[in-house]
């Protein structure tokens, strides 16, 4: 290393040429570096998606999520498999075991899942994907007094134009139904003509269809024979033949049924600002750029609104990329802040010109760095540029050590280059291994397992690379630049430069008093008494640690992020009318409403509004996160969302205050099974959260309700819930003895309702880009009460028509809203957030476990539990810390032995 830094100081155009290298290199790829809020959450896991439409949670779980499980169980590579059974849907994520080739083992498990032969005949095809991470850029909201074709073709239109724009390539279309070709005939007008529904459903199937004839060779070419009679509008279908009698007329399924070309049959509605929405949720994928694909966005957008009907307005009501803007502004005024003052104490100390290239390597090293990011795949995030500021001061440590050894030794009266070269040497090797023991301590911040690891891990990269880069600058360029640096004033020529230098001087010699009087018999005193000097240190260390263990200093895993919207999540007892929900919405909505003039008060006239934006959903919940999946519609789930108006400088209450007055204004919703207000853009899950797992659903539901009432008795313990859920109130049919001397057996009693009120799909077709069903069933008017149950007919295999009520018996019953499984057993998860300003989860976490828990799983014996949420992500990457921070230390302990 000698003969490398002698080799630099004395061609100082090798190290200028060096420094311009990593200077350009890192200025030209800040441009192609891709930039984002935070880093992709890298998620393991594969998703097995199964629809059985029209069927109940627990016929879910028995017909189609268990034997997916047993297909895929012992396939090699799986970690853990979780399902959840819901009213017409099947969804099981496959969690890998880290290190798996992802792609491989989905396509293991698709294999085995397409080869299940024993799913219900009305199950849809499984479909198998990779779990992918979707960032969000942008929410758009199209709304106005529009019906809902008009906002559906609109957002269509939207999207498929956003999606053409050459930095986007996903867009979703939210809170539109899907579209659905409805025909409803009456039990009536069935019994009139001799007819069934089954019977309509296969006349549609056999009219409405296109079929290739293959060809005509003729003498002048080759001519294409097609059989066309696809209908593909309502109105085409009301001409097709259901019935032809014997005297040759005719029954079209127009005179028999009305045909309803609209949208399914759900409760999924949204407004934006008071009027009818849809959303466009703009993601990025993969590298691409947060900032390329908002500019484009809002350009486009731009011109959309002027060629929007009048009355309709399109509106960016959450924007990731301005978040990302003003997160990285925020961060890099800091850098900057901190910068000077690093300059500025380095004046203090050195001459200026010495300061200068001393406080100029930090530059040099973060581009070199930035240089690298595109190599090792680093984004510029707030976690990339926070590690920046992290390293800010630790980057001129090493240059700041060899810059005193040079200006010392040119005091001795060496001239530039010797000294530089003299210098610089004689620190070399504690200066570099004094660099790589900081280096290994970031060893445990690389190796965090799980999802969050990749989250923290470009901290970890960009500190170590930066920290390479500052001993390159240290050890090659600064030599350079000392030895060859220019003359600087002497005292005597300047006023300025007499006051700084004389400052400087006063500094020194306090600096040397301090060393000499106190510092040096300190040190002397602590190697004469060292097993006291070590006992202290012990002391200290132990004190440390009880402030942490006896919970007055808290740990947070993952701090919550706060953004500028506020949530309020609202369920409802399963099977609530969407009337009742909406009445619910309109609450939050009031006591938004009342919020927003308390915030207003006493602002200036002219001045923006705190609250923006108000956007309300009923079926589902404010698709937030990053993950991809299906939206599917309830009528007692609803959400509000609020967009505050805090620029960068906003320096009021936090968002998490104004969500907690937004609590207090709402006050109780009746009837309300779950609301919850939350301002947290990102975090890592609840802060509280358990795990029961049993066979039996009844004593897990007993053990949940316990817990419950557990954590509902600590203070600062909010917002307790559990995922049990009554569900709908269910019709159990049974065949009475009777319908079996009539041929009946419970497939035809079964099919018969299921066609009456669900539906007989008679067909799907492709209408442009929708997939639309074509279903068959009673009209709405007799598909509402268990009186049109009770007074339907049902068809023997002669044709017969005999009363429901003749042949079948009814019980009323209830069954779950979501069965979940985790690994075989059916699962309950109960969880809670905590105040921590007056607890933190930890505390109470623990108390539950040592005092509560214990109790509860004695009384159900059928019952285990788990940690999940943020305690889960803590304990599973505690651990792996733990670990690696004992190589880091036994690493730095070996770096400070091998000089």
């Amino acid at each position: 290393m000698n003969r490398v830094i002698e080799w630099f100081a004395h061609n100082p155009v090798a190290a200028n040429l060096l420094m311009w290298i990593l200077i350009v290199g890192g200025l030209l790829a800040l441009p192609r570096t891709h930039q984002e809020e935070f880093p992709n959450l890298e998620v393991d896991a594969v998703q097995v998606s199964v629809p059985y439409l029209g069927a109940a949670p627990a016929e879910v779980e028995a017909g189609v999520c268990i034997r997916v499980e047993e297909a895929i169980q012992g396939t090699e590579g799986i970690d853990k498999v979780s399902s959840s059974a819901s009213e017409g849907y099947c969804s099981v994520i496959v969690e890998l075991v880290e290190g798996v080739d992802k792609t491989k083992l989905s396509n293991d498990i698709k294999s085995k899942v397409d080869a299940i032969s024993s799913f219900p005949a009305e199950t849809e095809q499984p479909v198998t994907s990779e779990v992918t991470y979707l960032a969000t850029v942008l929410e758009i909201a199209l709304a106005g007094n529009a019906d809902e074709r008009t906002l559906k073709l609109l957002g269509q239109q939207l999207r498929d134009d956003l999606v053409a724009l050459p930095s986007v390539s996903q867009v979703d279309l939210l809170f539109a139904r899907p579209y659905e070709i409805s025909v409803e005939v009456s039990e009536q007008t069935l019994r009139r003509h001799g007819l069934t529904l089954a019977e309509v459903g296969r006349a549609i199937e056999k009219s409405s269809l296109d079929i290739p004839g293959g060809s005509l060779k003729t003498e002048g070419g080759e001519i294409l024979l097609r059989t066309k009679g696809q209908a593909y509008r309502g109105q085409e279908f009301e001409d097709i033949v259901v019935l032809t009698r014997v005297d040759g007329t005719t029954v079209t399924l127009g005179e028999i049924a009305n045909v309803v070309d609209g949208f399914e049959d759900s409760d999924l509605r949204a407004r934006f600002d008071g009027q009818p929405a849809v959303a466009l949720k703009v993601s990025r994928v993969g590298e691409e750029d947060v900032l390329a694909i908002a500019d484009e966005v809002k350009a486009y957008l731009q011109q959309a609104q002027r060629d929007l009907p009048e009355g309709i307005s399109v509106t960016i009501w959450q924007d990731e990329s301005q978040d990302l803007v003003d997160r990285l502004d925020a961060l890099a005024k800091n850098a900057r802040s901190g910068l000077l003052l690093v300059l500025l104490v380095l004046t203090l100390f050195l001459r200026f010109r010495l300061a200068l290239w001393v406080a100029a390597g930090i530059p040099v090293a973060l581009l070199g760095t930035a240089a690298l990011f595109p190599v090792v795949d680093i984004s510029i995030s707030t976690m990339s540029v926070m590690a920046f500021i992290l390293v800010l001061g630790i980057l001129v440590d090493d240059a700041i050590v060899v810059g005193e050894r040079v200006y010392a030794h040119e005091q001795e009266g060496y001239s530039r280059v010797n000294a530089a070269v003299t210098g610089t040497q004689e620190v070399s090797v504690p200066v570099i291994f004094g660099v790589f023991t900081t280096m290994a301590t970031f060893i445990p911040i690389i190796n965090i397992p799980g999802p969050f690891g990749g989250f923290f891990q470009p901290l970890g990269y960009t500190v170590i690379i930066a920290l390479a880069f500052s001993i390159v600058e240290s050890q090659m360029i600064l030599p350079s630049h000392l030895a060859h640096r220019k003359a600087e004033a002497e005292q005597g020529d300047n006023v300025l430069v007499n006051r700084w230098l004389s400052l400087q001087a006063r500094i020194s010699g306090g600096l040397e008093t301090a060393a000499t009087r106190y510092y040096l018999p300190a040190v002397g005193a602590a190697l004469r008494w060292r097993y006291v000097t070590v006992a202290c240190g012990v002391v200290v260390l132990a004190l440390a640690l009880s402030l942490f263990i006896s919970g007055r200093m808290t740990f947070q895993f993952f701090p919550a992020v706060e953004g500028n919207h506020l949530y309020a999540t609202l369920t409802m007892p399963e099977g609530t009318p969407v009337e009742a929900t909406a009445r619910a919405v309109g609450q939050l909505e009031r006591a938004a409403r009342a919020l927003q003039a308390e915030m207003d008060q006493g602002l200036a006239e002219g001045e923006p509004s705190m609250i923006s934006h108000v956007f309300s959903s009923i079926g589902s919940f404010i698709p937030k996160g990053s993950i991809s999946g299906d939206m599917t519609a309830q009528s007692n789930l609803a959400e509000i969302g609020i967009e505050l108006h805090m620029p960068s400088d906003y320096d009021g209450q936090p968002a998490g205050h104004y969500a907690n007055r937004w609590r207090e204004l709402t006050g109780g919703i009746p009837d309300a099974i779950e609301l919850g207000f939350t301002a947290q853009a990102f975090g890592a899950g609840s802060a509280i959260e358990f795990e029961l797992y049993g066979k039996n659903f009844d004593e897990l539901r007993d053990a949940a309700a316990e817990l419950r009432a557990v954590l509902q008795g600590y203070d600062g313990v909010l917002d307790v819930t559990d995922s049990f859920r009554a569900g709908k109130q269910e019709v159990q049919l049974s065949l009475l003895p009777e319908a079996r001397t009539l041929g009946l057996s419970l497939v035809d009693l079964g099919d018969q309702v299921r066609q009456a009120f669900y539906g007989y799909e008679a067909q799907r077709i492709q209408r442009g880009k929708d997939d639309i069903r074509v279903m068959v069933r009673y009209p709405e008017g007799e598909r509402r009460s268990l009186g049109d149950l009770e007074g339907m007919r049902i068809r023997t295999a002669d044709g017969t028509e005999v009363p429901f009520s003749s042949v079948a018996s009814v019980n009323l019953g209830r069954g779950y809203t979501t069965i979940r499984r985790v690994d075989g057993q059916r699962v309950v998860t109960v969880t809670a957030d905590v105040n921590r300003d007056i607890t933190p989860p930890e505390t109470v976490i623990n108390a539950v476990v040592r005092k509560d828990l214990p109790d509860i799983i004695a009384r159900h014996p059928g019952v285990s539990y788990s940690l999940a949420g943020e305690a889960e992500e803590r304990g599973r990457s505690m651990g792996s810390l733990a670990a690696t921070t004992l190589l880091a230390l036994l690493v730095i302990y070996a770096l400070l032995a091998i000089p």
